[in-house]
This record gives C-alpha cells, structure tokens and sequence, in this order.
C-alpha cells in the first residue's frame, strides 16, 4: 500500500504543489512510530507544505456539511454522527483551498462533497 500511495504522490506532485491541512498533519503525527518531527520531516522531504491557517470559510463550510450530515443521520435513525468532525475540516479544506484530496476512503466523502475532487 505505501508504493501505492507514493506513487500516487509523485504522480500529483508533477501536476503541482502538494498541502495537508493541519488536522492531516495531527492525524499522522499519531500513527504508531511516527512523531511531530517525523511527520514534518517526511512531509518536507517529499516537497509537502503543512496548511496550519484554516480560515473562516474552511470552518464554515466543515460546520454546514456537518450539520447536514447529522440531521441525515438522525431522520435515517442511525443516530447520533458517527463521523469525526475531522474528517469534514480536512474535505472543507481540500475544497476550498486546494483542488483534489487524496484518501483511502472516498465513498466517505462523496455525499457530502460532491464536487471534491477525490484520489
């Protein structure tokens, strides 16, 4: 899997600049062995800029999707969101301020943002 994703990366990366957004950066500053300093370093060897400036409209977009999301889930009788709020920072950003998102699950994204460009 990790050949797929670097070539996946290095794929995009020709095609211009690369960025996660700081919840991104937090989320894999936790992956067993690996650390702050790690993730830095690993994302500033592959040329990767860390995005820690989420502005208003990254955050509003995250809070209406999100919203959105739990009053679906609510009226299906699911229940209370399962999804972490995390997830909808990330696309919200991924959309406003970038123009793709790399993820290994996009069928999670797909409903709540239909225009996200997934990889």
């Amino acid at each position: 899997m990790a050949a797929g994703i670097i070539a996946q990366l290095s794929k995009v990366r020709a095609e211009g600049a690369l960025v996660v957004s700081a919840p991104v950066f937090v989320e894999l500053s936790a992956v067993p062995g690996l650390n702050v300093q790690r993730v830095r370093n690993a994302l500033a060897e592959m040329a990767v800029a860390i995005d820690f400036d989420m502005e208003e409209d990254v955050w509003q977009l995250a809070a209406t999707t999100f919203a959105a999301y739990a009053i679906r889930r609510r009226h299906s009788g699911g229940g209370s969101p399962k999804r972490l709020l995390p997830d909808f920072l990330i696309a919200s950003h991924a959309l406003l301020k970038a123009d793709r998102l790399m993820t290994r699950d996009a069928n999670r994204y797909g409903l709540d943002f239909p225009k996200l460009r997934l990889i």
